[in-house]
């Protein structure tokens, strides 16, 4: 095991690891699995749009928002269907980093994705966006940004 796989928490690892093992032409029905999979932000956050950091890297309209409760990190994520690549990566995050603590999200290695076999199907420029999302992610953690949750 490398440093940057012992760096990630068990449901990340187990997602890139599954991505890694998968034939090259499942991979992207894979990634548009975890899009149609990624929940809306809730209803309080569509009300109230300012809440939604824009992450201005991703060509597509792709807003992020962190909650924190207790040590818990909480993630929803705003993306349009029009972008199922990208969604299907933020529906990744969702699933392998919700709940995480925001020490385990900040030691996640900035480019595990690029261990999972996409870079042969998706742009440079995609690949960039999922760097991105990742890195805004990390900087909402370390500005302290998290939104209390609402009740």
């Amino acid at each position: 095991m490398t440093d940057a796989q012992s760096a990630m928490p068990p449901k990340l690892q187990s997602i890139v690891s599954m991505f890694k093992a998968m034939p090259k032409a499942m991979r992207l029905q894979a990634l548009l699995d975890y899009a149609k999979k990624l929940p809306e932000p809730p209803q309080h956050y569509l009300d109230h749009p300012e809440f939604m950091k824009p992450v201005p890297e991703c060509t597509s309209p792709f807003f992020l928002i962190t909650e924190r409760e207790g040590d818990a990190v909480h993630m929803h994520f705003k993306v349009p269907p029009e972008a199922p690549t990208v969604r299907g990566y933020a529906g990744i995050l969702k699933e392998a980093l919700d709940g995480e603590s925001p020490e385990t999200i900040l030691n996640v290695p900035d480019q595990f994705y690029m261990d999972m076999g996409l870079s042969e199907l998706i742009t440079p420029m995609r690949m960039r966006g999922m760097g991105a999302i990742l890195m805004r992610l990390k900087g909402e953690l370390q500005g302290g940004a998290a939104a209390p949750q609402e009740s």
